[in-house]
């Protein structure tokens, strides 16, 4: 099954069966009968038949085992914890990520969101390099497979968050990364009601070290969630693709006013050509642009009907926000982003546009 769409459809389910449905409903247990060592499940923090399908299908779109967690968060921390550090991360990581980072004694550095000053940071020892690419807010992007090269030359482990971008459309394990990252609370799942992640990893001793530290932690996943997750999945490829063309055209309706706008598809965009190379055509639903203050972005994010004021990103509806609100990403106080849903793309650049021409 080569084709996206395809995959995510199929991934995870179990062989037909008559009278069976396609995806079972979820299994709700604590523990299960154990008489003796021999059963796969005992308890129910360790093992669960509807993660197993939930993971397998992540695996299926990963390229390598797959671990649910609570939330994008449980399984960040999961990864530092696991991995220890020193661990290198860029200026406009994820600010939350950046503070995990922290609390978790990882012995976290900063440097900026570019390759040659990462791989500096990185040069005195570093256990591990953690991106993001696409990042979130400010849409910075790294050409994944040159810089795993560079990483593993300094004997540091790669991680690449990568919920903007899902690996629908991204596959960083088969890019080089150690360890993939994404929240499923975003566009993996899309329907704005969950709060879940996942990691996946290229070899299954790393995945091994991260299992124990979900066992031992217990971030887990309830199983109606899991469920949930996996059952979006089948849609995945056609809101991402509708998600991406909505935020093409409203980031070149933004770009044609002027306004200084982000967005990897943008041949302008200084991310563009790496992001050409490993998004496979679906450059992300968010779109970030800077209006001249946090007055006016208060108005624009007003003069929307159809655009919700909320954060997050990657649902169904369109969202946006002016981001600087939380103060915990380096970003301008008129900086939007906006995340764009499945509406029809005419209606949704409209809305904009008119908020836009309103300040």
């Amino acid at each position: 099954m080569s084709g996206r769409s395809t995959r995510a459809v199929h991934a995870g389910l179990p062989a037909p069966q008559d009278g069976e449905p396609f995806l079972p409903g979820p299994t709700f247990a604590a523990p299960y009968h154990l008489s003796g060592d021999a059963s796969p499940r005992g308890y129910g923090r360790y093992e669960n038949p509807t993660w197993t399908r939930w993971q397998e299908a992540l695996a299926a779109l990963e390229g390598g085992p797959a671990l649910g967690f609570a939330s994008g968060m449980a399984a960040s921390t999961a990864v530092l914890q696991a991995f220890g550090g020193p661990v290198v991360l860029p200026n406009d990581t994820y600010g939350v990520v950046a503070k995990a980072a922290s609390l978790t004694g990882a012995d976290a550095r900063f440097a900026p969101s570019d390759p040659a000053a990462l791989l500096g940071a990185a040069a005195a020892g570093a256990r591990v390099v953690w991106i993001e690419t696409p990042t979130n807010p400010s849409l910075t992007v790294i050409d994944i497979e040159a810089f795993a090269r560079e990483v593993h030359a300094l004997g540091a482990l790669l991680v690449v968050d990568g919920t903007l971008a899902t690996p629908l459309s991204q596959q960083a394990l088969s890019l080089g990364a150690d360890v993939s990252v994404v929240s499923d609370s975003k566009a993996m799942t899309g329907h704005s009601d969950l709060v879940l992640g996942h990691v996946a990893c290229r070899s299954e001793e790393h995945a091994a070290a991260i299992r124990s530290w979900r066992d031992a932690t217990g971030a887990i996943p309830g199983p109606f969630e899991a469920w949930l997750a996996h059952r979006s999945l089948a849609t995945l490829g056609v809101r991402l693709e509708r998600q991406c063309a909505n935020a093409l055209a409203v980031a070149r309706a933004v770009e044609a006013r002027g306004l200084p706008v982000l967005y990897p598809g943008l041949p302008a965009h200084p991310g563009h050509a790496a992001a050409a190379r490993q998004m496979g055509g679906l450059f992300g639903p968010v779109v970030s642009f800077t209006l001249e203050s946090a007055g006016d972005a208060d108005r624009f994010l007003a003069g929307c009907s159809l655009v919700a004021e909320a954060t997050s990103f990657g649902g169904l509806h369109s969202s946006a926000e002016r981001r600087a609100r939380w103060g915990i990403e380096p970003v301008a106080e008129g900086f939007i982003r906006l995340s764009a849903g499945i509406e029809d793309a005419d209606d949704l650049v409209a809305d904009v546009l008119g908020a836009l021409d309103a300040l």
